[in-house]
């Protein structure tokens, strides 16, 4: 795992697919996306108090990057990993299709590339 993009992958679940469908400006639209936020709010944002280190702009692009550019399979474990907070590791890895160590070696390629990804952009 690359630890600063793990790091982003969980504000991007906590920012835009919280547990209970509330999101961190504290509105009940699930949280699907920094529009719906936006919307929701009418254009107030009100950030967590966490002091997230992901700034929301590159929630935004961890998210188009998850949805637009990952290959299913990877994208599945992402989602997996990060958004389902109630599922144990071997359901996670059986949903997947896949045992323990494929599952990781997944989770680490989705890390890869996104790293990859963001690195072109910040270019």
């Amino acid at each position: 795992m690359i630890k600063p993009i793990d790091e982003m992958l969980r504000t991007w679940a906590a920012e835009l697919h919280p547990p209970n469908g509330v999101g961190s400006a504290g509105n009940a639209s699930g949280g699907s996306n920094v529009i719906a936020m936006l919307m929701a709010t009418r254009g107030n944002l009100t950030r967590s108090t966490a002091g997230a280190r992901c700034p929301l702009d590159r929630t935004a692009d961890i998210e188009l990057i998850v949805n637009k550019h990952l290959p299913p399979p990877i994208e599945r474990v992402v989602r997996l990993h990060y958004t389902d907070y109630d599922m144990s590791d071997p359901m996670k890895w059986e949903a997947c299709g896949c045992g323990r160590t494929q599952y990781y070696q997944r989770l680490h390629l989705a890390h890869a590339a996104i790293a990859e990804i963001l690195l072109r952009r910040a270019a």
